[in-house]
């Protein structure tokens, strides 16, 4: 007959207090000075006045520099609206000078045709016409595509338009004139495609200054440099 194990397991002795302990203060926290909380509503005030005021201050410069990133966007686009637009009309210029040459070679042509008489063969009348027609056309067909021919007879000699080939004393034109043009000026969209091959005017050696028409001779020479 088996009996029964009536023991019961030992429990803690209750906890009692110890006369005279005191109890243990709580940690304060390291990341809270006690010398800079404001314990006053002055304080208080001045605490958040600076703390608005620091806030305004990085208001304002992230504001500048938000204005300057605008502005330099802008910048670049504008920068490369304007690139883009100088190769959309000069992306051709290659092919235009070759255009203008064509050009210019037929203008010769219809130079070398014996001006109008009368009894002149209707063949010779009728090359005239033709010639003349079919130039016009291009010429103005290059218009409509930015390239305009620009007549250098009875100019001032420009270096920005004009080759100086020659020059020819003359009592007739005024120094520095375009006399003679062997061949036109050609821009495409306002920029030189081609200069003008031209003789410019020279004023006699009896009328340049100094003694006996020479001494500033040299001064009266064209400056033929483009």
């Amino acid at each position: 007959m088996s009996t029964e194990d009536n023991t019961t397991a030992p429990t803690d002795p209750p906890v009692t207090d110890i006369p005279g302990a005191a109890a243990e203060p709580m940690p304060e926290d390291p990341a809270i000075d006690p010398a800079v909380v404001p314990t006053t509503a002055e304080q208080v005030m001045r605490a958040a006045t600076a703390r608005i005021a620091e806030l305004e201050a990085e208001l304002a410069e992230m504001r500048d520099r938000w204005l300057r990133a605008e502005a330099e966007t802008q910048n670049v686009r504008n920068r490369s609206r304007r690139e883009v637009e100088e190769v959309r009309q000069f992306a051709v210029q290659s092919f235009a000078r070759d255009v203008v040459e064509a050009a210019e070679n037929l203008k010769r042509g219809l130079d070398n045709i014996p001006a109008q008489s009368s009894g002149e063969p209707e063949i010779v009348a009728r090359l005239r016409e033709g010639f003349t027609s079919v130039e016009r056309s291009v010429v103005a067909l290059l218009e409509r595509n930015g390239i305009r021919r620009e007549e250098a007879v009875g100019a001032l000699f420009d270096p920005n338009l004009h080759q100086a080939m020659a020059e020819q004393e003359t009592t007739e034109h005024p120094p520095g004139t375009i006399i003679q043009a062997w061949s036109a000026a050609w821009t495409l969209n306002g920029r030189l495609l081609r200069p003008a091959m031209v003789v410019v005017a020279k004023a006699p050696p009896a009328e340049l200054p100094g003694a006996g028409g020479r001494g500033n001779g040299a001064a009266q020479k064209l400056d033929t440099t483009a």
